[in-house]
């Protein structure tokens, strides 16, 4: 009996990824507030019926999606955080730690470009919440820096949503150029680069 059970948990398991990467396909051409969940499940080859055992609705798919797209972010930001030695390498390895992600999984970060400012509440409230928690995050580590002396705790974390907004336009700045020849990529990674060294230098004279 549980070995039956144990194979159609993993069959719904798989039937619920192939619809989440299903409705990622068809989102490269569209808005989540467009997308109908015919098209999902006929891209999948099941009943309409089906996305329901799954998902309460097209929103509720797209909540999902942000919670794949950025959830596993979480420890890789932290890492890059706090197992930077200084400000240049924390900026450095952010920069490759993004460019990386870009390179790997262009179509989440498309969705969430597209979908953070898009129709659909949900889903805006979803990455908000997303994006909320990397600056939380990123907050308790630049606490930890000795040039967060004398620091408070509302400046802190302005600070850290300065870098996680900063991390969202570099990220949107690779994916546009990610058909581009190396040396504009190369370009635009030394762009980032400064833009976030502008940011580290501000900090450095805050309290001034």
């Amino acid at each position: 009996m549980s070995h039956t059970l144990g194979i159609r948990q993993a069959q719904k398991q798989k039937t619920r990824q192939a619809l989440l990467d299903a409705a990622l396909g068809l989102l490269e051409e569209q808005s989540l507030s467009s997308l109908g969940l015919r098209e999902v499940t006929r891209a999948v080859g099941v009943a309409p019926t089906a996305f329901y055992r799954h998902f309460r609705s097209t929103a509720d798919l797209g909540v999902a999606l942000v919670e794949e797209a950025l959830g596993s972010l979480h420890p890789m930001i932290q890492n890059t955080v706090a197992g930077a030695r200084s400000s240049e390498e924390r900026i450095t390895r952010a920069v490759e730690l993004i460019a990386h992600h870009v390179h790997t999984q262009p179509a989440h970060v498309r969705f969430i470009a597209r979908e953070r400012h898009g129709g659909v509440q949900p889903v805006r409230e979803a990455i908000r919440s997303q994006l909320g928690r990397f600056a939380e995050e990123v907050r308790a580590e630049l606490a930890k820096d000795p040039e967060s002396a004398g620091w408070s705790e509302d400046d802190l974390l302005m600070l850290a949503h300065l870098f996680v907004d900063q991390m969202l336009v570099t990220a949107s700045l690779f994916l546009e150029s990610l058909e581009a020849p190396e040396e504009e990529q190369e370009r635009v990674a030394q762009l980032v680069t400064r833009q976030m060294r502008l940011i580290s230098i501000g900090r450095h004279h805050w309290l001034d």
